[in-house]
């Protein structure tokens, strides 16, 4: 596949409600989307790193930057997916634009064959069971509220932010207004250290599916540490970067869960990869999400229906981030999402919609 050049487009979306965690709060989402185009097609792709360093080192403006000055110029003339990878291994980290790329040429790739992603990537099932991320809130009755108005949309997992602080109160209240048959998580970032074990320990009370990250994302050893004093189920997040980073966890005893963000661990060719090593060793999986527009929830869907993906991730409805998404909108049916099925992501931008929040654009010959 020939690729003529590649459009770097940054937008601005605004969430419907600010979106708390323990790295910090979010009101609009400063969103960088790559479009490849070809002779025969046009592909698409989303970058989740986010305006600042805080979750994690990347941050949309280097993103921007290393595609500019290496990555683009890295692509032979004639390249598929699997090349991808090959033609960026040489530039070391930067997983999220990395990521970006190599969907946008699938895409590509893909509508000119045919096929859509979630058929490429070998899914079980055309729909998928929807969880919901609910940050961390100002009061006890307003996460109360807000996760009753969840469960009225039919969202059939609960997942808090939580982080010193703000943790057994929150999970306490959750569970005795909504019962054990709740499915209950919580999510640290990383806000602990092994030294609240004794303190994170007392969650086990409440009949957790998991706790998501306690502790430092390169510290695995540490969390393995941790996995013998809980029973709660521990599950990592932004320690798995890439297979070699599942293999060392599963090895180590650091989780038995893993959270698979293609959109951070370099794309869903790894994500698949994190799939198959995780189903040939008995570990669960969910599919994460960084507050994607409808570009990148469509290939998380795609993600989430392949078989290993057994419990209920973060790929919620447009609506739970966005009032207006920049695709036909996501919408919940009996707290389960639709996998697309038409060729590529099986999505396309609204142009009118798109053009309204786009910020800028840039125009890359390849």
């Amino acid at each position: 596949m020939k690729i003529t050049g590649i459009e770097l487009r940054r937008i601005r979306m605004p969430l419907v409600a600010p979106f708390r965690t323990s790295f910090g709060t979010e009101t609009e989402r400063d969103i960088l989307l790559l479009r490849v185009v070809t002779p025969d097609a046009e592909g698409w792709g989303e970058c989740v790193a986010m305006s600042q360093p805080r979750y994690c080192s990347e941050y949309v403006d280097g993103a921007a930057e290393v595609l500019r000055r290496f990555l683009v110029p890295a692509l032979p003339a004639h390249i598929d997916a699997h090349t991808v990878g090959r033609a960026l291994h040489p530039f070391k980290g930067h997983r999220m634009a990395k990521a970006a790329l190599e969907t946008a040429v699938l895409d590509a790739q893909l509508r000119t064959d045919g096929q859509s992603l979630a058929t490429f990537l070998g899914a079980g099932t055309d729909r998928v069971p929807c969880g919901v991320s609910v940050g961390i809130m100002n009061s006890i009755p307003q996460l109360l509220d807000t996760v009753t108005g969840y469960l009225d949309e039919g969202y059939v997992r609960i997942k808090l932010k939580i982080e010193p602080g703000w943790d057994l109160a929150p999970v306490r209240a959750v569970r005795e207004r909504f019962g054990d048959d709740l499915l209950l998580q919580v999510d640290a970032n990383a806000a602990y250290t092994l030294a609240d074990a004794p303190h994170l320990a007392r969650l086990d009370d409440f009949g957790l599916l998991l706790i998501e990250q306690p502790l430092a994302g390169d510290d695995m050893v540490q969390h393995a540490r941790l996995a013998t004093r809980l029973t709660t189920p521990v599950c990592l997040d932004e320690s798995i970067e890439s297979a070699e980073h599942a293999a060392a966890a599963i090895t180590l005893g650091a989780c038995s869960i893993i959270n698979v963000k293609p959109g951070r661990i370099g794309g869903y060719l790894e994500a698949r990869r994190i799939h198959d090593l995780a189903r040939a060793h008995g570990v669960a999986l969910w599919c994460g999400g960084m507050l994607e527009t409808g570009i990148g929830r469509a290939a998380n869907l795609a993600l989430a229906a392949l078989p290993g993906f057994t419990l209920p991730g973060d790929t919620s409805a447009s609506r739970r981030y966005y009032a207006t998404d920049i695709t036909a909108p996501f919408e919940l049916h009996e707290g389960h999402l639709e996998v697309p099925t038409g060729p590529g992501i099986g999505v396309d931008p609204v142009h009118d919609i798109l053009d309204e929040v786009t910020v800028s654009t840039e125009w890359i010959t390849v």
